[in-house]
């Protein structure tokens, strides 16, 4: 084990004690499709998705310093604002999150049940990064940024931990990649644990950032937001330590993708025949792994989460 994996590593097993108090440990699923497939549901994680391992590690680890944090603040597309929200609701401190305006309702509701203050107006995918800038000068908050930031790397990468705890000789570890922190702390995890396995992450060819940017060699931007039903990962681009972690340091093997119709056929199924109910994010390496793009032996994915509303799901179950 290199040295930068091996202090990656340290700092996930410390994220893991920290934030066990707050998070579950999902349960490990077997299931009737392939007797090689393994599951890791993160619907069942509290907000319904796997980002408060990182939101929680960040602001723990945020309040242990000085200056401590007046208050949090972030930009997200309604998982990890949930997150920060129950985080900062727990450490005692205000969040304000930055939603753009077309983001799932029900993610939007959720995040302000928790108490966080919730600004959509004017808020694009576009702009976010921007208008994130000028809030957090006028309310002095800290960033709990959703995926470049190593203490929500390093939270993320307790999912993989406890997978590979549950099953210790996987082949292939599968996350999907949006911005690129849950992919990055399971790449940690996965190498540290055995260097020849399979690190896999998967998205949408409508958004492609992190393919191109894993054959280009440096990081590649996608002109706009992209149009997919995966809205968990519609990011423009990877953050500059997920490259580093990814690519820069090798620690992932493969990006594959997926199309809308292969999206939407891994939400039927974990739906109908695994009876998990997964939004199309959560579904991409179920879509991926259907549709047989990945390597032959023993797998574990990653599901990231459960967090959709009526409309869509009901457009995509065919029941409308």
């Amino acid at each position: 084990m290199n040295g930068f994996v091996a202090a990656h590593r340290a700092e996930v097993s410390t994220a893991a004690g920290r934030i066990r108090p707050h998070i579950r440990r999902t349960a490990t699923l077997t299931t009737d499709l392939d007797p090689d497939l393994r599951l890791k549901p993160e619907c069942f994680q509290v907000t319904g998705s796997f980002k408060p391992r990182g939101a929680f590690n960040a602001v723990l680890s945020q309040m242990a310093r000085e200056p401590r944090p007046i208050g949090v603040i972030a930009v997200s597309s309604g998982n990890h604002a949930q997150a920060v929200a129950l985080a900062a609701r727990t450490a005692g401190i205000p969040a304000l999150l930055l939603i753009p305006e077309d983001a799932n309702p029900a993610k939007v509701a959720a995040t302000r049940a928790l108490g966080a203050e919730v600004i959509q107006e004017g808020i694009t995918f576009a702009n976010r990064e921007q208008r994130l800038l000028e809030v957090m000068g006028d309310r002095g908050f800290s960033l709990v940024h959703p995926f470049d930031d190593w203490d929500v790397i390093h939270g993320q990468g307790t999912a993989a931990m406890e997978l590979l705890e549950d099953v210790p000789q996987l082949d292939v570890i599968a996350t999907p990649v949006g911005g690129g922190g849950l992919l990055s702390g399971t790449a940690i995890v996965a190498k540290s644990h055995n260097p020849n396995i399979k690190v896999i992450g998967v998205e949408p060819a409508n958004a492609d950032d992190a393919y191109q940017s894993w054959k280009a060699g440096n990081i590649r931007s996608l002109g706009a937001a992209p149009s997919t039903i995966a809205d968990g990962v519609r990011t423009t681009a990877i953050g500059a330590r997920n490259f580093e972690v990814m690519f820069a340091n090798e620690l992932v093997d493969e990006i594959v993708t997926v199309t809308e119709d292969e999206i939407a056929t891994g939400v039927r199924v974990a739906w109908t025949r695994l009876h998990i109910a997964l939004e199309p994010t959560g579904a991409l390496p179920l879509a991926a792994y259907l549709a047989g793009k990945f390597p032959k032996g023993s797998t574990g994915l990653i599901l990231s989460g459960g967090n959709s509303n009526f409309e869509t799901m009901a457009k995509l179950l065919g029941t409308r």
